[in-house]
């Protein structure tokens, strides 16, 4: 019986041969112009990409220092392969595997983090990106102001000489940079409202509350820069799977791959007084108008898909291709987007609502992704702050109730913080949020589903404006108790019918 033979391992003298998705970056390591925190799947199929694809039209010294959080999961397999790694485009066409070489050093935060404050305060360096997910940001939901109340931002203030969270790491590191004046940007990647002035502001509140030395924020003030940015991806999880479909496409084995649709979109305020690549020919869209860009992504794109995991999850479906395949999922969440969420956006200039609301379906259906739910609607905490307050009270100060944005919040609940004997299922159950204990015990002594959203609600755990509509209190205690009572769908049903009468 013949025996298979076995598959090389990815690395630099296979490289020739492979198709690559755009250019290497130079192999020195001193000339690597970028640092990045949160070496990640999101990272490594958005930012990465879109700079090997920037160096096939432009040379430059932009490779990529790598940092991981926590884990060598990722460090140690690119390391072993000399920071080459594959991303499988995956659509109806089919999967398309592809190489991509940037990557010229490798830590982890958690283990080093001197070595993130070196690597800042190198002159070499010129910018860092981020993608440390929305609490890596430490802004306090109930503020808009630094988060003084987390366990480890308080210990960074009290010794900022040793930081460990990314805000503490980036005032140490601009501290040091400081004494020798040279420019330098920050360029956040997470799904963070006004990213660039948001980390502007932590830093800044940081350095000030530290007790940082005048010609340290004037540093920052005049020569750091901190352009918005918005991403947009869906990058699924990486699976046992994924290595094998990488062999199977190159002929050899990859031990860091990662899985994305072949949408991308990386829209940047064009703000690096130290230099960038050329992003704008490797697919990114350098526009004055971020702010307007991440209106459409949060309110077209992030709410409705936090809406889509919540209901899908109740419904018990594992993923959001299962889910939207649900004509209920689907008609709550297109309505969402176009009577509720769309006439809250000030759009971009000659931006097609249309075109982008197609692509977006298509994604949702694109079960070769396989997105979980749980994946999708976990930290809500952090997430919906962004995606709900603000058009909320744009309909309810203009005198409308916005039911499906409270159908949102009320399903938000149910799954990550159930009233007293509601059992949500095993998909809901499976979501992570950190704030679930805290929740929990705000909500510990409610009797009723409907007391259970009031309480939760006046804790300010989405915003204190919206705590003060009680009508909207009361419809998301409503709608919480329809899903206990009859289920998700009667409770969807039940918005569906609510907006259509304030919106038709």
């Amino acid at each position: 019986m013949p025996t298979s033979r076995p598959v090389p391992a990815l690395d630099r003298s296979r490289l020739h041969g492979l198709p690559q998705l755009g250019a290497s970056a130079p192999l020195d390591p001193a000339r690597a112009g970028i640092i990045h925190l949160g070496l990640g799947a999101f990272h490594r199929a958005h930012a990465a990409v879109h700079t090997a694809r920037a160096l096939a039209a432009e040379d430059g010294d932009w490779g990529i220092i790598g940092f991981a959080h926590r884990s060598h999961s990722v460090v140690d397999p690119m390391r072993r392969q000399n920071g080459l790694y594959s991303v499988l485009e995956l659509s109806d066409a089919g999967t398309r595997a592809d190489v991509v070489d940037v990557h010229r050093g490798f830590g982890v935060m958690a283990e080093d983090p001197e070595a993130v404050v070196r690597e800042i305060a190198d002159a070499h360096r010129r910018i860092l990106t981020l993608t440390v997910s929305e609490g890596g940001y430490y802004v306090s939901p109930r503020t808009g102001h630094l988060d003084t109340e987390a366990p480890l931002l308080r210990a960074d203030l009290e010794t900022p000489s040793a930081p460990r969270t990314v805000i503490g790491l980036l005032a140490r590191g601009l501290t040091v940079r400081a004494r020798s004046g040279e420019p330098f940007t920050v360029l956040p990647c997470d799904n963070v409202a006004a990213a660039g002035q948001t980390t502007r502001r932590m830093v800044t509140e940081f350095l000030e509350r530290s007790g940082a030395e005048d010609d340290v924020l004037s540093y920052v003030r005049d020569h750091v820069s901190f352009p918005d940015a918005m991403v947009d991806r869906i990058v699924p999880a990486t699976t046992p799977g994924t290595g094998d479909q990488a062999a199977e496409q190159l002929g050899v084995r990859d031990g860091a791959p990662v899985r994305a649709e072949r949408f991308s979109m990386w829209v940047i305020e064009d703000d690096f007084p130290a230099g960038r690549p050329a992003w704008e020919q490797g697919g990114a869209i350098m526009s004055p108008e971020v702010e307007k860009y991440e209106q459409v992504k949060l309110r077209i794109l992030n709410g409705p898909h936090s809406l889509i995991a919540y209901l899908g999850a109740l419904d018990g479906q594992p993923t959001i291709p299962a889910s939207f395949e649900q004509d209920w999922i689907a008609s709550a969440t297109l309505a969402l987007i176009h009577d509720e969420n769309l006439p809250t956006i000030d759009l971009p200039t000659g931006f097609d609502t249309g075109e982008y609301i197609d692509e977006l379906t298509h994604r949702w259906h694109n079960h070769d992704l396989g997105h979980h739910t749980r994946q999708v609607g976990s930290d809500g905490s952090i997430r919906l702050p962004q995606r709900v307050p603000a058009p909320a009270r744009f309909h309810l100060e203009a005198g409308r109730m916005p039911a499906l944005l409270a159908l949102t919040v009320a399903a938000w609940f149910a799954c990550a913080v159930p009233p007293r004997g509601f059992d949500p299922g095993e998909q809901a159950r499976a979501m992570t949020d950190p704030t679930q204990a805290r929740l929990q015990e705000i909500a510990s002594r409610a009797t009723t589903p409907a007391e259970h959203a009031r309480v939760l609600l006046e804790s300010g755990c989405l915003s204190e404006e919206l705590a003060e509509h009680d009508d909207f209190v009361d419809l998301v205690g409503a709608l919480l108790t329809t899903i206990v009572t009859s289920g998700p769908r009667a409770a969807a049903t039940e918005a569906q019918a609510a907006s259509m009468k304030e919106n038709h």
